[in-house]
């Protein structure tokens, strides 16, 4: 292939523009062309194409956010937005494109390639909610970020004796805050895939109190419920002293890990690989510290992946 694409679609995530690098430098290498298609696929129905250069991606690796922008699009997922996006790039004579997205964007992803677009996908959500891969790109910044701000949040509940409750994103996956809740660490985890009562971690808030454990910790996935609605419960049923926090977009901005940037750079090589061997249709994804690749459609119907075994491990550790 002689001229590629590259866009970023949905959600930021840290680990973006270690991924745009890292395309842009192996295409050049392999004497690609390499285009940049801002804001996701909005812009690429818009035409808002550009050439990137070595210089353009000169001191990204480190940044969050995305340089080409992200956007959300309701049109491209009509057969007369996708047709107009394929318009644009047989314009511009884009031969493959490379898509970092979460599911939403790997189904126009797949669209596209269904098309006969040569596509490859890059997991990039913070949400770790793709079933094909181990982690997605930005999970691992996500969750320092929450494990940073639960270190404030608990200086603060120490020093009036309260109860903290923090809810964070992730949709109806809870991996942010299974693995928040171990690092943090968090004295009750609250996760959208296993069941556990207001009431059961109530009466643990209650018993603490009853210890002298003044102060605890509570992490809340989204998918398992509010923060202030959990708050609120507690207040009803208990005397425990309880203050919600929401970190939202916390966890998604800021400088991606040493292991998003790595782990985006690796992903944004081989999807380059790929193309040039004329390959597309695919998504890259990451097992056993493996870089791997399976076919859009593995990737879009794969089920999330929950890790029993860390779960369990989590309620062990906080029995008590």
């Amino acid at each position: 292939m002689k001229r590629i694409g590259v866009l970023t679609s949905g959600g930021d995530t840290p680990g973006m523009n270690a991924a745009i690098r890292a395309v842009v430098k192996a295409g050049i290498d392999k004497g690609m062309t390499v285009m940049g298609i801002y804001h996701g696929f909005q812009g690429l129905m818009e035409g808002r194409v550009e050439q990137l250069q070595y210089e353009d991606v000169h001191n990204i690796l480190e940044k969050g956010g995305t340089v080409l922008r992200t956007a959300r699009s309701e049109r491209f997922k009509t057969p007369e937005g996708q047709a107009q996006g394929i318009k644009v790039l047989n314009a511009y004579g884009i031969d493959g494109l490379i898509i970092v997205g979460g599911d939403g964007s790997y189904h126009g992803a797949l669209a596209l390639s269904k098309a006969g677009i040569a596509t490859i996908g890059l997991p990039g959500t913070i949400d770790n909610d793709m079933g094909y891969t181990d982690f997605t790109i930005g999970f691992d910044t996500a969750v320092n970020n929450v494990i940073h701000e639960i270190s404030k949040i608990r200086d603060t509940m120490r020093a009036h004796d309260r109860v903290g409750v923090v809810e964070v994103m992730g949709r109806n996956c809870g991996d942010i805050a299974l693995w928040a809740g171990i690092a943090g660490p968090a004295d009750i985890t609250l996760l959208p895939e296993r069941e556990y009562s207001w009431e059961e971690a109530a009466r643990r808030l209650t018993d603490n109190k009853l210890r002298g454990r003044l102060t605890s910790m509570v992490i809340i996935a989204e998918g398992a419920g509010h923060a202030e609605d959990f708050a609120e419960y507690v207040r009803t049923h208990t005397d425990v002293e309880i203050k919600p926090v929401v970190l939202s977009y916390i966890q998604r901005g800021g400088d991606p890990s040493s292991f998003d940037r790595v782990l985006a750079t690796r992903m944004g090589v081989r999807a380059v690989e790929l193309l040039n061997e004329g390959k597309g249709g695919l998504a890259v994804g990451i097992r056993d510290n493996k870089i791997i690749e399976v076919s859009l459609e593995e990737a879009v119907a794969k089920a999330d992946r929950f890790d029993e075994q860390l779960y369990e491990m989590n309620e062990l550790l906080t029995k008590f």
